[in-house]
């Protein structure tokens, strides 16, 4: 008996430009329909069936992966307006504790919120947003618990424990307190697009409506509300893709008029840091595509009076920049290796950048909420070293561990891994850097099975950092890869701008030349290479299983943007409006005819295809449940082959899957077992 799943076709067909687009599986659209939940639990049913022999395999991947997570876990303290503050883990508990202490870690604990009793009844769960008020008294925090980041928003009094009669929907969870604990920031979504379109301001004393502060008409940008470090200022800021602006506003006055420092202009992108009497302004201004630093007068903040701080280089890219009293850090990215930059405010020293080593490692600056300190914190990780955050002197120029996670494995040491940076050779001649790790000892014969994973997109660089899950595939012997291609930042602003728009195939080239520059060099083949991506990097599946399908063993393609015309076309999707910079708008012709090139549903053809594993969320707001399984359908229609094709969709989660520490493990766990059954493995 055949018990594969095929979904029913009902022909539709879509007209833009003179061009007909059939989408036979369009019904899948229709959430509440109750033959689209049979189809979605049909496909589920059938991957627990055809997996029920690797059901115990699973059960110990995921013993295994969670036997190496520290029961009891405690973040490194950090001191904040009177107050050291942590967050814990707790053995058998999913969820963490949030605590504080007042004045030093001796104090008597005071818990802010157990998450595990607030998930209680909830599927799913998530607080974010945690900001405590100024006096100390009070603390705003949301909640989520339907996985599609629609946050709630509530306060809770500190001195009784009890929550004030505030519940606030629809919110992105982020707020700002003005100075007197009275009045906070928020920002509110449009309930059906879910862009981040209103500013309100709430007083805590008044029981009347919420007053609109700002409403962004522009359906292709975004807002969020901010406080600077010294607390001084209120930000509003938009954005879209190319483009940003901020408002300012004195926190002293919540109820004054939020002044621009500089009103938008269309491909003009900003970010503002308050430091004494200036602004300091990281910015694209003037071709700056790597950004530069300028200063500015709080007082005068209009791009006129701009001064030059920082200038722009060809090879280096400007990240960000943290200010104290005594010096600022510039955060850089040069060929591709992320850098931390030493910089007086008086030159009582030389500039000098603290040393790193290796090439195949995260970098970035921690959360440093003092001025008046010569310490910061950054956060150092690589793909065989877990992350650890250091304390570092800028003057003595020494540093300690305040925390590195623990592996709980007594056979995990780093040295018993290699890492490493290789370059592959692109078809136009571009060199792409690609990160691997392996176990050391493992046979490289060309028959080495390969994990690649990928993304390229926004500009969102995947910097390699350590997984204790991940060990799991290398003690196994499996090689993991990232290949650092065209849509991120990884090689500066270029290698993001020729990687999106009209050279979005420049991503999905890059890959399948990564992957063939793999196999070229011996360190796998194409029956054991495996491809991975997720969202954007789920696209960029979908590409190369069309493209160069006998390239891969298999393909995971996690919560896949895989039906782009549909959802391009539609500007009542959520995030539509505001991709129109990274895709393009195909309302345009010459947009749409190259997108549609490329889009993985419309490009499924009649041929043989990889083993696939495909993941979906029903609540997913970024990426809707109903594009992978548009693609799976029309893949079973189509396809040829006899190998594996799966769609397991999560009916209780969103797009960023399940929420508890060791839910999440379960994921993995079927993600592995997939692999590792592929290559014969199945203990």
């Amino acid at each position: 008996m055949n018990d594969t799943p095929f979904a029913k076709k009902i022909k539709v067909t879509h007209k833009k430009h003179n061009d007909f687009r059939e989408d036979n599986y369009f019904w899948l659209k229709n959430r509440d329909d109750n033959e689209v939940i049979d189809y979605l639990e049909k496909e589920n049913s059938y991957y627990e069936k055809k997996t029920q022999n690797q059901k115990d395999f699973k059960k110990n991947l995921f013993e295994e992966m969670k036997s190496r997570i520290k029961k009891n876990d405690t973040s490194a303290p950090y001191f904040y307006n009177n107050y050291w503050y942590q967050t814990r883990y707790e053995k058998g508990k999913e969820y963490p504790v949030y605590i504080r202490k007042k004045e030093n870690l001796n104090s008597k604990e005071e818990i802010l919120f157990d998450c595990n009793k607030m998930a209680k009844g909830h599927e799913y769960f998530n607080l974010t947003g945690i900001n405590v008020s100024p006096d100390n008294t009070k603390v705003i925090y949301a909640i989520d618990t339907n996985s599609r980041r629609q946050y709630s928003m509530h306060i809770k009094n500190l001195k009784t424990g009890k929550l004030l009669n505030v519940s606030i929907k629809n919110t992105n969870g982020g707020s700002a307190w003005a100075s007197d604990s009275k009045h906070f920031f928020y920002v509110k979504k449009n309930p059906k697009t879910l862009r981040t379109e209103k500013i309100y301001r709430h007083n805590i004393n008044d029981k009347k409506k919420d007053f609109l502060v700002y409403h962004e008409k522009d359906s292709t940008y975004s807002v969020y509300v901010s406080t600077s470090k010294s607390k001084k200022f209120i930000f509003i800021s938009s954005y879209s893709t190319l483009t940003s602006e901020h408002q300012y506003l004195n926190s002293n006055k919540p109820l004054d008029k939020f002044n621009f420092v500089q009103s938008r202009i269309n491909g003009l992108e900003y970010e503002v840091t308050h430091f004494k009497n200036n602004f300091y302004i990281l910015t694209n201004h003037n071709n700056s595509k790597n950004y530069k630093i300028v200063k500015t007068s709080i007082n005068k903040t209009g791009i006129e009076n701009w001064k030059k701080f920082i200038d722009h280089q060809e090879n280096v890219l400007i990240e960000d920049i943290d200010v104290f009293d005594n010096f600022y850090i510039i955060s850089e990215r040069s060929n591709g290796l992320n850098r931390l930059l030493v910089k007086s405010w008086n030159d009582s020293f030389e500039d000098y950048y603290i040393p790193m080593q290796g090439e195949t490692y995260s970098l970035y600056v921690g959360y440093n909420p003092q001025f008046n300190s010569n310490k910061i914190r950054y956060i150092f990780s690589s793909l065989i070293t877990p992350r650890t955050i250091y304390e570092y002197d800028v003057l003595s120029k020494s540093k300690k561990v305040l925390k590195k996670n623990k592996v709980l494995d007594k056979s995990f040491h780093e040295s018993n891994y290699i890492e490493k940076r290789i370059w592959a050779k692109s078809r136009d001649d571009e060199k792409i850097p690609i990160s691997i790790v392996y176990k050391k000892g493992i046979n490289l014969n060309g028959k080495t099975p390969l994990l690649q994973y990928g993304y390229g997109s926004y500009g969102a660089t995947i910097d390699p950092s350590f997984s204790s899950t991940r060990l799991t595939l290398l003690n196994r012997g499996f090689i993991y890869a990232i290949s650092h291609i065209r849509g991120s930042e990884y090689l500066g602003r270029d290698w993001y701008e020729n990687g999106k728009l009209l050279k979005k195939w420049n991503t999905f080239n890059d890959f399948i030349d990564c992957s063939k520059f793999l196999i070229e060099n011996k360190y796998t083949s194409a029956n054991n290479l495996h491809a991975y991506g997720g969202s954007a990097g789920g696209l960029l599946m979908g590409v190369v299983a069309n493209k160069n399908p006998e390239l891969y063993s298999s393909i995971i393609a996690s919560v896949p943007f895989v039906d782009v015309m549909t959802t391009m076309l539609d500007d009542k999707i959520p995030l539509t409006t505001s991709e129109y910079d990274e895709w393009g708008n195909p309302n345009i012709k010459k947009y749409y005819d190259y997108m549609k090139s490329y889009s993985p549903y419309d490009n499924v053809e009649k041929k043989q295809y990889p083993n696939l594993f495909v993941t979906a969320g029903y609540h997913d707001s970024q990426v809707q449940y109903w594009e992978p399984a548009k693609w799976v359908a029309k893949l079973r229609e189509l396809k040829i082959d006899k190998n594996l094709l799966f769609l397991k969709t999560d009916m209780k989660s969103g797009h960023s899957g399940a929420s508890g520490r060791y839910s999440s493990i379960n994921e993995i766990a079927e993600k592995y077992s997939f692999l590792l059954s592929l290559e014969g493995i199945s203990k």
